[in-house]
């Protein structure tokens, strides 16, 4: 059983309604712009307490360090929302970086989008006889834009390491042609992106029968 209750944004009591800032009334959080300023231009909000935002950690550092930069530095630069890669730490873990596949289909359009996507079998998993066909990849990629990967997901051992590798390369414009130019590391969970061919509106058969 997974119980993924969030956190609370506790801004309704520290005075916000005096100055005029807005809240989202069903949860707390607080709407900005993409330079994190809210309604009212002077105040500005960060971290978990944002809606629609993703509530980590690293996010809020980071987010932190750019606005300080903007505000004081004379930098531009804004917090990368979308290609943030994350982890669920279950015991088979999920890793993910960029858009999930329904978000990219709204934001881009299904006929302008390739998924490829594996099922896999890790090595470690030969001795002990655990199931095959387990592990999942996927990447998404936007046709329009060179094959450009805007969203990969791995269910497998030690996907958080793995995503943390790829979420570098997507920020650096990863393509699948790329990937495909990319000689993998045998045997690894990783190498699954370095191979993958068959696309999910082809209707092929994923299945895997050996490591």
């Amino acid at each position: 059983v997974l119980l993924a209750i969030g956190r609370d944004a506790c801004t309704r009591n520290i005075g916000l309604q005096t100055i005029g800032v807005k809240i989202n009334e069903k949860n707390g959080k607080v709407p900005v712009n993409d330079e994190e300023q809210t309604n009212v231009p002077y105040v500005y909000a960060i971290g978990d307490i944002l809606d629609g935002k993703l509530e980590l950690t690293p996010v809020a550092i980071q987010a932190g360090r750019l606005l300080a930069r903007r505000l004081y530095g004379g930098s531009s630069k804004k917090c990368d929302y979308i290609n943030v890669p994350t982890t669920v730490f279950t015991p088979l873990e999920y890793g993910s970086c960029g858009y999930p596949e329904e978000k990219a289909i709204d934001e881009y359009g299904e006929q302008n989008l390739e998924v490829y996507h594996t099922l896999f079998w890790p090595l470690e998993w030969t001795v002990p006889g655990r199931d095959n066909n387990t592990c999942y990849a996927k990447i998404i990629c936007n046709k329009q834009d060179n094959n450009r990967v805007i969203g990969l997901h791995v269910l497998g051992p030690n996907a958080g390491e793995v995503t943390q590798g790829f979420a570098a390369a997507i920020k650096c414009g990863l393509t699948k042609e790329l990937l495909d130019e990319t000689i993998g590391i045998h045997p690894t969970c990783a190498e699954v992106f370095t191979t993958m061919d068959i696309t999910k509106s082809s209707g092929q058969d994923i299945t895997q029968k050996g490591c």
